[in-house]
């Protein structure tokens, strides 16, 4: 198959690697944490102040732990995901300061958002992660905030969570809050959340991402480890500069994780894209996103890990026709690049400055699309099926054979929002447009929604604890 999406050679991904080595031994990354800094020390790596100088051989020992694949497990164990391998596992938008209305207005989000994102994910047929910080709750206080949506997390929704990675503290009250879900459990060896540990570019870790990325490795949870680096502004204008350099970002926190627990899953990738020069601002809508997504890919790949992609991320501040073009661009190349853990899988707008309802299920629907894409087709005798075939013969019609009758339901992807109709049936039912279809499909989802069953007593002891975790926060 002739493919034209961008290969690295084995030669170019050496040539990348060694470059990383170099910027390690040279330059060094800062992480701006006292623990940290003691846990390389005391595994014989060079520290300098607040800089590390990572070697060749420490890169090679805690690679040779990093698992391939791993399980991430659900409140509802019919729900685990697995990441890694052939895997994909979507995930809603993370970090949105505002929600952003169907004709784009931007208004502060309510905590009775976020429950509605959770609410989504819950029913979604497609996602099968809950998001944290889908949007920040402007009526709860900032220094608390998280519990709250861990809490919802955790009641509103039983697949997989992403935990929240604010503060230390706040990484200590997900595996807390995570072990009261499982009945007491001692989870160091299960999974059942992931955080996002992001990188300061160029060449940093604040104190809240290493304290966070210490606190869950300790505790045996996944940490997806990334960053956003901008072209031009904190990373190299030049793209194999920026993909160099994220490199030695990602690679140095996740040796951090496999330092202080070897075999810690953990999950290589960001969401790097481009600075608009004509702005100075970030775009993600850009081309170049979706070529150092397939970039990194490869880079994960070829160290053995799983990899995060970016997936439904757009420039709009609407959910129009560039948002889903923009969309459906990045989210086409991660997948098809091989990316395993795909963030902001849907509901992104204005570079991250919103999430949005409607572009929530509209891109929930290109996720659909794209999974039937990327589903493997059975070449046999039986899906071939010549009999069939020999049957309707020479100018017969399929329409109503059996083997249609038996099949139509379950071998085409039906869409929920997208319109198959012709001009007068459009006509009669409104001219409606698809962020209007959305907004209705959007009433009705929330209107049958059933909150998954979890014991009294945990939930009362999960309720306590943030009650508690709030006082002293107070």
């Amino acid at each position: 198959m002739n493919s034209r999406i961008q290969h690295f050679t084995n030669d170019q991904l050496d040539r990348i690697h060694e470059a990383t080595l170099k910027i390690w031994s040279e330059i060094g990354v800062a992480f701006k944490d006292e623990e940290a800094l003691e846990i390389f020390k005391k595994n014989g790596v060079k520290v300098d102040g607040q800089v590390v100088f990572l070697d060749k051989k420490t890169f090679e020992r805690a690679m040779a732990s990093a698992p391939s694949e791993f399980v991430l497990h659900a409140r509802n164990p019919e729900k685990n995901v697995t990441i890694g391998g052939p895997h994909i596992a979507l995930t809603p938008g993370y970090g949105c300061p505002f929600i952003i209305t169907a004709d784009g207005e931007k208004k502060p989000p309510q905590l009775k958002d976020y429950e509605n994102l959770c609410k989504l994910v819950h029913t979604s047929p497609y996602v099968n992660l809950t998001g944290n910080l889908m949007v920040e709750p402007s009526d709860v206080p900032a220094r608390f905030s998280h519990l709250h949506m861990l809490l919802s997390n955790i009641l509103l929704c039983d697949k997989p969570f992403v935990g929240s990675a604010v503060s230390r503290q706040a990484a200590v009250d997900t595996c807390r809050m995570a072990s009261i879900a499982w009945g007491g459990e001692n989870l160091e060896d299960k999974p059942v959340t992931v955080s996002i540990i992001s990188s300061l570019s160029p060449l940093q870790y604040s104190s809240e991402m290493a304290g966070a990325l210490i606190e869950y490795a300790k505790q045996g949870q996944a940490n997806m480890v990334g960053g956003l680096m901008m072209a031009g502004s904190t990373g190299p204008v030049r793209l194999p500069g920026l993909i160099t350099l994220q490199n030695a970002e990602f690679l140095a926190g996740i040796v951090l994780a496999q330092l202080i627990r070897p075999g810690v899953p953990v999950i290589y990738g960001g969401t790097s894209s481009i600075t608009d020069m004509r702005r100075g601002a970030l775009s993600v809508g850009a081309p170049e996103l979706s070529i150092v997504q397939n970039a990194q890919a490869q880079m994960a790949q070829y160290y053995g890990i799983p990899c995060r992609g970016s997936g439904g991320i757009s420039d709009s501040l609407a959910p129009d026709a560039q948002a889903s073009l923009e969309s459906a661009i990045a989210l086409n190349t991660t997948l098809r690049s091989g990316s395993n853990f795909i963030l902001h899988a849907v509901g992104i707008l204005g570079a991250y400055i919103g999430m949005s309802y409607e572009k929530f299920l509209i891109d929930e629907e290109i996720c659909g699309m794209l999974l039937r894409l990327y589903q493997s087709m059975e070449i046999s005798d039986e899906t071939i099926d010549v009999e069939t075939i020999k049957q309707v013969g020479i100018a017969g019609e399929y329409l109503t054979h059996p083997t249609t009758f038996k099949h139509c339901r379950t071998e085409f992807f039906q869409p929920s929002l997208a319109k198959r109709m012709d001009h007068g049936a459009w006509t009669a039912g409104g001219r409606k447009w698809i962020h209007e279809i959305a907004a209705d499909r959007l009433a009705e989802r929330l209107g049958r929604y059933q909150r998954p069953e979890i014991d009294a007593g945990i939930e009362t002891e999960l309720c306590s604890y943030v009650e508690a975790q709030k006082s002293i926060a107070a």
